[in-house]
């Protein structure tokens, strides 16, 4: 605590008619100006003076108007199985049940809550009119052939040539096993699927892109190894669809990333080569490509201690040498960026491999950083759900054209007893309102829009949007 020095005469300035100033006082008027003007320029800038306000306040949004509701949940954990002795409930007090365990013990009543039965299956070509393009996080979904979608820990394209989004993930069809005892639940690397779609809800298979080496086991796709994450970009200069991934030995030791190119979006492509970006340990990662053609890689390192981004070469093949290290000691993982009226945004998952985590959203001025942690976004279900993400992970976030501040959260709810079924938690995502903690840059006060995602059982998007789209 600072002292006061009685024996020091306070800094006056002498000011008009003679009256006398105290300089802090003039100094923290100073201070508060500028606040009021940074305060002014961040609602202005891009959109004009209360753009943004006023379209949060536009009921006739098409997306903001029903899809802001919240939607609760009610589950109740089931009775322990069978009776116990009262004698050896005073010896050893069992640890009550949550959630979570239920969530991830695969003999759980509860088990349908989370992974319904193929019954339930969104399968686009057979639903009824009325059921048409409805969204249900963590029910199967089932692609044009009527097979399950293979797409895990992936990312969407939009592709102006074809006018298609194609949805590439890790094609996880085959049996869950652990390499060893203490080994995580794994399933060997069959390649990376691709489905192709013109209104982001019925996927034709285009096939598996990237496909595993079976008999050099000296390859980084060797059917052993480890192939998450997968993420493609296109790039205008070269003309070469560029598709980076996290690649790793079955131990999680060799903590690089892969580089594979095509002429197509649809494949086949040839992998290049792999590497420690900028000479450190990467796990998670994704990329982003900016409005001017800049891409970046965001991946994990320091033993997911910290985030590590910076920009790719012109023809997206490596990264450059500039690297900024963000989120220091946070532990956090799964990033995916977006970008909404020149603020980036980023939802990142904690380190607690399948279990589900906690998410939270982050924001920056650039890319590079520094980047502030704003709280978590999800708003709904109830209060366990918004403490997992919804039973699920970050993956990616897709922005909607023609519907500004609207976007699709992307998420896997990962089944780590059997990992081809895991399933996909799609929710809408909006950017406006305050957020929810005091920031550690600009004063402590939190200027960056707020980040939500909403939880739905069942969801859409507007007609509108998908008239537009067809």
């Amino acid at each position: 605590m600072r002292m006061k020095n009685k024996y020091r005469k306070p800094t006056t300035l002498r000011c008009n008619a003679g009256t006398r100033c105290s300089f802090p006082v003039m100094v923290w008027s100073l201070v508060g100006c500028l606040l009021m003007l940074h305060l002014y320029s961040l609602v202005c800038r891009k959109h004009g003076v209360g753009g943004e306000i006023q379209m949060r306040k536009d009921h006739h949004h098409p997306l903001f108007h029903e899809l802001e509701e919240v939607e609760e949940e009610d589950i109740r954990i089931p009775p322990p199985k069978g009776k116990r002795s009262p004698r050896a409930a005073k010896r050893r007090p069992k640890r009550p049940t949550t959630l979570i365990e239920e969530f991830l013990d695969e003999s759980s009543q509860l088990r349908h809550v989370f992974f319904p039965d193929e019954k339930t299956a969104i399968h686009p070509m057979k639903d009824a009119t009325n059921e048409s393009f409805y969204y249900y996080p963590g029910r199967i979904w089932l692609d044009t052939d009527g097979n399950p979608i293979q797409a895990h820990g992936g990312g969407i394209l939009y592709d102006e040539k074809s006018r298609k989004y194609y949805w590439y993930g890790e094609f996880k069809d085959g049996p869950t096993y652990h390499a060893h005892k203490k080994a995580a639940a794994r399933v060997d690397i069959i390649g990376v699927g691709c489905y192709s779609s013109k209104d982001l809800w019925t996927w034709k298979h285009e096939g598996i892109v990237l496909v595993a080496e079976e008999t050099d086991e000296t390859h980084d796709l060797h059917k052993s190894n480890v192939l998450e994450r997968p993420k493609v970009i296109y790039n205008e200069k070269t003309g070469k669809y560029v598709m980076w991934m996290h690649v790793d030995d079955a131990n999680y030791t060799k903590a690089s990333v892969g580089i594979a190119v095509s002429d197509s979006p649809t494949g086949p492509f040839d992998y290049l080569y792999s590497k420690r970006p900028h000479g450190f340990d990467s796990r998670d990662m994704t990329i982003f490509k900016d409005d001017d053609g800049v891409a970046y890689l965001i991946y994990s390192s320091e033993d997911n201690s910290e985030l590590h981004v910076g920009p790719l070469n012109p023809d997206y093949l490596d990264v450059t040498r500039v690297m900024r290290t963000i989120l220091v000691g946070q532990h956090r993982e799964a990033p995916a960026v977006f970008k909404y009226q020149g603020t980036y945004y980023m939802i990142t998952s904690g380190c607690t491999g399948w279990a589900p985590n906690e998410a939270l959203a982050h924001a920056s001025e650039s890319i590079l950083g520094p980047w502030e942690t704003m709280g978590n976004p999800c708003i709904g279900g109830n209060k366990v759900f918004r403490q997992t993400t919804f039973f699920a992970q970050s993956t990616f976030v897709l922005p909607l054209p023609g519907l500004p501040g609207s976007f699709i959260f992307m998420a896997d709810r990962w089944n780590p007893a059997d990992l081809r079924d895991s399933r996909y938690v799609w929710l809408p995502l909006t950017v406006g309102g305050a957020a929810d903690r005091p920031l550690d840059y600009n004063f402590g006060f939190p200027l960056w829009s707020r980040v939500s995602i909403y939880w739905h059982k069942r969801w859409r998007l507007p007609y509108t949007w998908k008239e537009k789209n067809q």
